[in-house]
């Protein structure tokens, strides 16, 4: 069999330079919480390749509808001659989205490309052009996406000029806020848009209830639905980035549930299709079917394969009651976490199975990315597959398939407690 290190050499020669992995081992097999590379060596995986394999990497129910599919039909495009289970996609994800009034939904193929959505669906049923973001934030790497993310590298750098009428406030970072409750942190973020934007061009502001690549930022109490209320009153339509945060990967089907938010639209991705590609815009039905007919869609937006394989995957996210599953983890990781000994850790946060820890400068909040590296780099030596985020390099998150094993979830642990000291 191939080696990872021939593997490495073939991938200098024909892998573009910008297209950066996290370790140089090649995968063979994975399920559950491990990966195994084709050197043999197994990985603990507390990565689900970035929130995506919520249900495992080969969930059984997954690979038999991929393959009972993928014999039926590959590809019709649903814009062309459509199909039955796109339609049951969208039905899952009105049932699945919070809000109780009359919603729509559209499949697309990335998060990215939800969130470009959303935002054209904010923008034309409002007629405004404005779109508040937030520090901190993260939304993809298409033009419009780099626009609405705040980290600069290495997302955005030397790609510009970026798409218009993006404005940028001020984020509920508990750890940073000086003491701020979430709705202090609203009222200056709410502050900052009426007087730099003006509530009347405001066409949305979209949020992550749980940030991501900006360092797993858990927003103080209060302030989701101060911002919620803010938007209705000024007519804007209220955007929850549930990417990263969907499908029981925070203990609820979505992130939102946890301040009992009603987003107007909802994008979703990642763990939605059980590690194949597959994106969604859900919400309010009179936002959703303001747009011309013609005017939403994309070749392969809510492919067949992709299609069978998200129903499968929440019908095995029911059936396994993942959202348990992704609180359970929380309960056993999260008080670890937080008692661990080390005066460079400021804080440990998160919910379910979308954990962090943030390192600085001990007797500081001044970030230690160094370190952060070094302790990742541990870990990845050990056998353990993390990641690291945040808008300063300094948070180490975790994030399991919320089928991994106690055992692997201690293993890991212990391996991060190690690469710690």
């Amino acid at each position: 069999m191939t080696s990872s290190a021939d593997l490495h050499k073939r991938r200098s020669a024909a892998v573009a330079r910008g297209v950066s992995s996290v370790i140089a081992s090649y995968v063979d097999t994975a399920g559950g919480g491990t990966l195994r590379d084709v050197d043999g060596r197994e990985w603990i995986d507390f990565a689900s390749g970035i929130a995506v394999t919520n249900v495992g990497n080969s969930a059984p129910r997954v690979v038999e509808a991929v393959r009972a599919q993928a014999e039926r039909f590959t590809h019709t495009c649903f814009m062309v001659a459509p199909y039955e289970s796109y339609v049951a996609v969208c039905e899952q994800l009105i049932d699945l989205a919070p809000g109780a009034g009359e919603k729509r939904a559209a499949l697309f193929n990335s998060g990215a490309e939800a969130v470009e959505n959303a935002v054209k669906i904010a923008r034309h049923a409002t007629g405004r052009p404005a779109v508040i973001v937030f520090d901190h934030a993260y939304h993809g790497r298409t033009n419009l996406t780099m626009a609405l993310t705040a980290k600069n590298m290495p997302y955005k750098q030397g790609f510009g000029p970026f798409a218009p009428e993006i404005y940028r406030v001020p984020m509920s970072y508990p750890l940073r806020d000086g003491g701020l409750s979430g709705p202090e942190a609203a009222a200056r973020a709410v502050d900052t848009i009426e007087k730099q934007v003006g509530a009347g061009n405001v066409a949305a502001v979209l949020i992550e209830p749980v940030q991501g690549e900006g360092g797993f930022v858990v927003p103080a109490p209060g302030f989701l639905p101060a911002l919620a209320a803010w938007s209705r009153t000024a007519g804007a339509v209220l955007i929850a980035d549930e990417i990263q945060t969907g499908f029981c990967r925070t203990g609820s089907w979505f992130a939102a549930e946890h301040e009992a938010l009603e987003p107007d639209l909802v994008t979703t991705a990642k763990g939605m299709g059980g590690g194949l590609p597959i994106a969604g815009v859900v919400g309010r039905a009179d936002l959703m079917d303001a747009v011309h007919a013609g005017g939403l869609g994309g070749t392969y937006g809510g492919n067949p394969i992709a299609c069978a394989a998200a129903l499968a995957a929440i019908e095995t996210m029911r059936e396994l009651d993942l959202n348990a599953a992704a609180r359970s983890i929380e309960a056993r990781l999260l008080p670890a976490l937080t008692a661990l000994r080390d005066p460079g850790i400021a804080e440990a946060r998160g919910r379910g199975a979308m954990l962090a820890i943030e390192l600085v400068h001990p007797g500081t909040l001044d970030p230690d990315p160094a370190r952060t590296a070094a302790v990742a780099r541990a870990c990845h030596d050990a056998g353990l597959l993390v990641l690291t985020c945040g808008t300063y390099g300094n948070v180490l998150r975790l994030l399991p398939p919320l089928v991994i094993a106690d055992r692997d979830l201690d293993r890991g642990l212990e391996i991060l407690r190690q690469a710690l000291l």
